[in-house]
């Protein structure tokens, strides 16, 4: 301990000079503002500004780097908190509980529960970081084919179950993301799969084109088509601060966002998506009386607050894998990967030896950028509700501008702005009739990953099913799938005999 504690010690005199904080506040300033805008993303971020950080200190860029990438994932839960538009797919669980607490006049504890959730979670990975990463990524590594697949079914069953007004109409949902999840290259044969022989649809459908669609442009259609005239009303302003209840309802929410984030950020299972829709439909089942009343109606601090620590924990924890293994687990820390071998540097479990000052300068910088994070977005909070005061017809505009630039920055493609005004009336349509739209954004994030373990498992059992029973681990995740499958079902047949 002592020497892990003279390690970080010396990260902190590395990170903690003048050079190096200027750095991460630039980071972390660059990180919020891409984190805002949606369509551009922390790795597109990182990956256009590594030319410009090539003649740069090696430790300086790392830092700067590591600014941006937890930077973007506080700044995308701005957005979708006041304009309902995710700036980053791990934000878009906060847009369904967040927006809606700024419709009802409670924007100021949304960003603020928002904010501190992003700072204690973050802290807390960060010392996990430093206290168990080459023992979680151990762990980590033990995991296979099945358990990975298991864990997304899990997620899938989850999500379908929690969300929305029934059951099947969140299985709907699924499956239609799953659906979405399909069109493009098969990853294992090469093989085109529903193009349409339209070369634009070989190489997917981007999922921030998904989610803005869903979210953002369904939104505004919404408005402008079903609410009337309602939409000249400015939204309600509300006090900036969190209240006593929001303190002891969010509280416990942040950590067991953190609790259910860190894990996931140590294994390729989905990046943030996975942890914060198991957040947030765990604080929707612990919700009792009037507070679960607020899930889907005028919106619930705790689904805010549990999501975004489950994010922030998440990202911060995929930093082990990477360090200690050299195995990216996101699409940002593939880009980083790339950034540490622009400098000849190869992370795996030799790095903690080979480049030990430039590892703790790094661990160290996370301490010191979650506390600027906080400092920079937490007075903030007042001029970010300040967004609210502008008239309706003008911000929904906005929004419009703001999504189709995402949409066309992306790919400059026109084709990509045709498909976001066609799975934004998808979207209209399905918020209409009472469909969950989060279900599609998970199948079809999941959906890939999920045949392509499910493939892998099915080669390790040699063409068997029975290699989910065999291995210890994805028997227990299909025990607790049939388990959330189940028991509210004999649990509401249980009250009504008894009734």
């Amino acid at each position: 301990m002592a020497e892990l504690l003279n390690a970080l010690w010396a990260g902190f005199a590395v990170a903690a000079t003048p050079a190096n904080l200027l750095w991460a506040l630039v980071g972390c300033a660059l990180g919020t503002a891409v984190g805002v805008l949606p369509g551009i993303g922390p790795a597109v971020a990182v990956a256009m500004l590594l030319p410009i950080t090539t003649k740069v200190e090696v430790a300086s860029s790392m830092i700067f780097f590591a600014g941006i990438y937890y930077g973007a994932m506080y700044g995308g839960s701005t957005t979708s908190i006041l304009l309902n538009t995710p700036g980053e797919t791990g934000t878009m669980v906060t847009a369904m509980e967040g927006n809606r607490m700024a419709k009802s006049g409670r924007a100021g504890a949304a960003l603020a529960t928002s904010a501190i959730g992003s700072f204690v979670a973050g802290t807390i990975a960060t010392v996990i970081v430093t206290l168990f990463a080459p023992w979680v990524a151990n762990f980590a590594v033990r995991l296979g084919p099945p358990e990975y697949f298991m864990l997304m079914v899990l997620a899938f069953t989850t999500v379908s179950a929690v969300l929305g007004q029934s059951t099947l109409r969140g299985i709907t949902a699924l499956i239609l993301g799953l659906a979405i999840g399909t069109v493009g290259l098969d990853q294992i044969s090469g093989q085109p799969r529903y193009t349409l022989n339209t070369p634009e649809l070989l190489d997917g459908i981007e999922i921030v084109l998904v989610a803005v669609g869903l979210f953002a442009v369904a939104e505004v259609l919404h408005v402008a088509l079903f609410e009337g005239r309602v939409i000249e009303k400015r939204n309600p302003m509300s006090r900036v601060h969190m209240s006593a209840s929001d303190w002891r309802r969010s509280v416990p929410a942040w950590l067991r966002g953190t609790a259910i984030g860190t894990p996931f950020g140590c294994i390729p299972a989905g990046g943030t998506e996975i942890p914060t829709f198991l957040s947030y439909a765990t604080e929707k089942k612990l919700a009792k009386g009037e507070h679960r009343a607020e899930f889907g109606g005028r919106g619930a601090i705790e689904g805010v607050a549990g999501p975004e620590a489950a994010n922030n924990a998440s990202v911060t924890a995929a930093l082990i894998p990477l360090l200690t293994l050299g195995i990216p687990t996101s699409n940002t820390t593939a880009v980083l990967l790339g950034a540490f071998q622009n400098y000849g540097i190869q992370p795996g479990p030799q790095l903690f030896t080979s480049s030990a000052a430039l590892v703790w300068a790094l661990i160290a910088s996370l301490y010191i950028g979650n506390l600027m994070l906080l400092v920079l977005n937490l007075p903030m909070v007042g001029l970010w509700v300040k967004l609210l005061k502008i008239p309706r017809p003008q911000l929904y505009a906005g929004i419009l501008i703001f999504a189709t630039v995402g949409a066309y920055g992306m790919r400059q493609s026109a084709f990509d702005l045709y498909l976001l005004w066609g799975i934004g009336l998808l979207g209209l349509v399905m918020r209409r009739f009472d469909f969950p739209t989060a279900p599609v954004v998970v199948g079809m994030i999941l959906g890939p990953l999920a045949e392509a373990q499910l493939r892998n498992a099915i080669s390790i059992g040699e063409g068997s099913p029975l290699v989910f029973l065999q291995r210890p681990m994805s028997l227990t995740l299909l025990v607790v799938v049939l388990m959330v499958l189940l028991l509210p079902r004999l649990a509401q047949r249980y009250r009504a005999r008894g009734a």
